[in-house]
């Protein structure tokens, strides 16, 4: 095995060049020889020309970065750290889609050679890296793990769209199949990670400590999420509330929202899909998680009560959703419950037109199958939603805002963007 301070002649792979893959290539590319890896043939040539969709990485960090970004397998071979960043979601059933996963470790396994490295980084619940993915390295290379090359554990903390807390200023855990692995895996992030690391014990610890990050979050929101419905019954203001409350200083400030995403939408049913295998049935997860997950009806029915009760005709014209990612100041769509609350209102009969400047609107055609909105009209729009507190969005005024709907307007604001006497309705 390589000695931890020998790092003079690695050569990494990045396996998937999304928004975790990419940011960890660039890093690692400062000090190692870098291969980019992805499938996706166009996703290389818009990277070969200093292009990020995704709009993480600016095409001047880009442009003499040192990385060779390939789409061919074959190409990888001459590297000796393989790093893999593919997307684990879910499926319709909420169950644990594998597939990006096994892809990669049957990729990465066919070029997999002596005193090599295989260090995972996507979210899954524990056992998933040693128990699916270290077999099938080990039966299609022939080889051993801690005999023959190694197997690490790292998982990703990159938060999309925000431009404070980044890779090399997030604590990183590590992990490795055995302690040299471990101790390799830990040194070898280090060099890019300003911050430090915080060493595990174990793979499936640093599994589970990964997964459990963002239920917890995911809990919080549903707790706050859930006082908003009470609160909407009882005619108080939520954020009047939270606003109270939070003058004690160990109120942790949470707020009512759509919540989706690729981690805090989908890692409570990774979890808890190990849980059910073992027999465990766990309430409070999937509790804070279908409160969540209706969110998108509940407020397409507040949305629609308010109408009928100012006496608004279905038939004066569309509603407008401002926003359409999943979270601010990002273009990543994925597992976004705006679509979601899009489907809710059109079932009441109203049109919906979505608007955002940020959002990946090819991504958009080819997941939900409709066109961008070029230019937004006024005097259109019987509602307007302000679902996503992009930074453009904040800087709009209420007047320009609603100049795009009709006399009467309601303006519903899930964001708390705007002051609550400017607005006609907020969570």
């Amino acid at each position: 095995m390589k000695n931890c301070n020998q790092f003079k002649k690695l050569e990494i792979c990045v396996c998937g060049l999304g928004y975790v893959g990419l940011p960890i290539a660039i890093e690692f590319a400062k000090i190692f020889n870098v291969v980019g890896f992805d499938t996706d043939k166009l996703r290389i040539k818009e990277l070969k020309n200093n292009y990020d969709r995704t709009a993480e990485i600016a095409s001047q960090k880009l442009d003499g970065c040192g990385i060779t970004f390939v789409s061919e397998a074959g190409l990888i071979s001459r590297c000796n750290v393989f790093i893999i960043t593919v997307p684990t979601p879910i499926n319709n059933f909420n169950k644990p889609d594998l597939r990006f996963l096994i892809n990669a470790s049957q990729t990465i396994s066919r070029v997999l050679k002596k005193n090599d490295f295989v260090i995972y980084e996507s979210t899954v619940y524990p056992g998933v890296t040693e128990d699916e993915c270290l077999p099938i390295l080990e039966q299609n290379s022939g080889l051993k793990v801690n005999k023959d090359f190694w197997l690490g554990y790292s998982p990703e903390r990159i938060n999309p769209g925000d431009t404070y807390n980044r890779i090399d200023n997030i604590v990183k855990i590590t992990s490795g199949s055995n302690r040299e692995a471990a101790n390799f895996v830990d040194e070898l992030y280090k060099k890019i990670i300003k911050v430090g690391t915080h060493k595990a014990p174990s793979i499936k610890i640093a599994e589970a400590a990964k997964v459990i990050e963002n239920i917890q979050r995911d809990l919080n929101i549903a707790l706050i999420n859930e006082l908003s419905m009470l609160f909407k019954e009882l005619d108080l203001n939520t954020n009047e509330i939270l606003k109270a409350a939070g003058s004690k200083w160990n109120f942790m400030p949470f707020e009512p929202g759509l919540v989706g995403g690729h981690c805090i939408g989908v890692d409570p049913y990774y979890l808890t899909h190990k849980a059910s295998e073992i027999g465990f049935h766990p309430e409070l997860i999937l509790a804070g998680r279908r409160t969540n997950d209706n969110m998108p009806d509940f407020i397409a029915k507040i949305l629609i009560r308010h109408m009928i009760k100012s006496n608004k005709s279905f038939i004066n014209g569309p509603v407008l959703i401002l926003g359409m990612t999943f979270k601010e100041n990002c273009r990543d769509i994925r597992n976004s419950k705006v679509f979601q609350l899009r489907d809710k209102i059109i079932q009441y009969g109203l049109e919906v037109d979505l608007y955002d400047k940020l959002a990946d609107y090819d991504t958009v055609k080819l997941n939900y199958g409709f066109n961008k909105i070029e230019n937004l009209d006024e005097n259109k729009y019987q509602a307007i939603i302000l679902a996503v507190k992009h930074d453009y969005i904040k800087a709009m005024t209420m007047k320009e805002i609603r100049a795009y709907g009709k006399v009467g307007c309601i303006v519903f604001d899930l964001k708390n963007v705007f002051p609550h006497d400017e607005v006609d309705i907020c969570l």
